[in-house]
């Protein structure tokens, strides 16, 4: 007989559930110390396409409920506040994927992706580990947004930000190739890409999670900053000639993204120059000097805030000296935010020199990735293809870790000799050629 008893029962189990799922961010995070708490959006760049059922409107995408609860609660709130930004996010993502595949595609660690629909371990369980390749897909990832996210900016498809208008501000510059008769000087002008809007949309919404509290998320945030600095420092200035018969009679420029190839060549070029790090004394000063500060004194900052908290003493919200524009409480606070970024990491080795704002950094070696290791998520490289001419990282001695490897001849049959006909057809044969392919044992 069902009971009273037994239906808060199962209330009871069902709002558990609900709980658990809506926490699922907090508690895979808390879960694994070792690996940074702002790396579960990355289930984003799986979200599914809108169905005819239900069409959705111009900018927004379909997302599995399992990936949205992956999000936290700040990048929620980011989603919300800026309508568009979702597609633009989730185009960054999957631009982080194909350039991690790309370039590390003749690597023993060929950035492989599993587990799309709930969003976690996106990139297999090495993220878990502080080495080389973690910090390429933090920077990889953090660039990719940035990138996204400025250039959606002007093309119209966020709300809340437009074309980056303030160089046109700027006076006329002088032409780099001397005065020419007839030419005027360029002027700012055009739409630049929205690299300011960008650039701080990253930090918010990426960073979400990493308090640079320990070694591994300092780690993350310097990672997630270099691959926003590259970005940054790559616009290039674009121009276009107005006149008659395409004269320069009038010359207009503005900042324009690379492609994110030329970003990803770049951080692949960190990564192979990658410095192991170590937190520095001076952090470890700061961070003990802060503990004991307020072991001494726990009150000390309610204390000054309420001094002159009163109506009397301009206390009100607009007040001089109201909670919010106090100077000990807002100082604090922004230096928190400062300090945020604000640290440098210690070489492992002496003898090496501090890692730059552009390098990327890690704390532990790589593990190997010539067997199979569930544990961490790892293929191995049984059964990848390689090269067996060549010297480099894609010959079969390195790739087959000198295990030996399989030499095959098979037929592959391709499109061939295709030719365009009036109007509107593309017919093409089909060749059948041989190809010997190595795989390794």
């Amino acid at each position: 007989m069902w009971t009273e008893s037994r239906t808060m029962e199962v209330v009871s189990i069902v709002l558990v559930c609900l709980l658990a799922v809506s926490a699922n961010g907090e508690v895979e995070s808390k879960s694994k110390p070792g690996r940074g708490r702002g790396s579960m959006w990355w289930g984003i760049a799986k979200a599914g396409e809108p169905n005819n059922i239900s069409p959705l409107a111009n900018g927004m995408i379909y997302m599995d409920p399992a990936i949205h609860a992956t999000l936290r609660r700040k990048q929620r709130r980011l989603a919300r506040e800026n309508p568009g930004v979702l597609a633009a996010i989730a185009k960054g993502a999957n631009m982080a994927i194909n350039e991690c595949q790309h370039q590390f595609r003749n690597r023993r660690w060929n950035c492989s992706t599993r587990n799309f629909l709930r969003g976690k371990n996106l990139f297999g369980k090495i993220v878990e580990r502080g080495c080389r390749e973690t910090a390429f897909i933090y920077a990889i990832t953090s660039a990719a947004v940035t990138h996204s996210i400025a250039r959606a900016c002007s093309e119209g498809s966020i709300e809340s930000c437009t074309c980056d208008y303030s160089h046109q501000s700027r006076a006329p510059q002088a032409s780099t190739m001397g005065a020419v008769a007839g030419v005027r000087d360029w002027e700012w002008g055009g739409c630049s890409d929205n690299i300011g809007f960008g650039f701080k949309f990253s930090r918010e919404f990426v960073d979400t999670g990493e308090r640079g509290r320990t070694l591994r998320e300092k780690m993350n945030l310097h990672n997630n900053e270099a691959g926003r600095a590259h970005v940054q420092s790559e616009m290039r200035q674009e121009c276009k000639c107005h006149g008659m018969s395409g004269s320069c009679t009038v010359k207009t420029c503005w900042m324009r993204l690379p492609s994110f190839r030329v970003v990803g060549d770049l951080l692949k070029d960190r990564f192979d120059g990658a410095s192991r790090v170590m937190v520095s004394n001076s952090l470890r000063t700061s961070v003990n000097e802060a503990t004991l500060s307020n072991r001494a004194n726990p009150n000390g900052l309610k204390a000054q805030n309420q001094v002159g908290g009163g109506a009397g003493n301009g206390g009100g919200i607009g007040g001089p000296n109201s909670v919010s524009s106090n100077s000990i409480h807002a100082r604090s606070h922004q230096q928190k935010k400062i300090n945020r970024y604000n640290f440098q990491l210690k070489p492992h080795n002496p003898d090496h020199k501090p890692p730059g704002s552009k390098d990327l950094v890690y704390l532990e070696p790589s593990p190997g990735f010539c067997d199979r290791n569930p544990r961490l998520g790892i293929q191995g490289t049984h059964g990848r293809q390689c090269n067996d001419t060549s010297i480099g990282v894609d010959g079969c001695d390195l790739m087959c870790c000198g295990r030996g490897y399989r030499t095959q001849e098979v037929i592959v049959v391709e499109r061939c000799a295709c030719t365009f006909h009036w109007c509107c057809e593309v017919k093409c044969k089909l060749c059948r050629t041989k190809k010997i392919i190595h795989t390794c044992l």
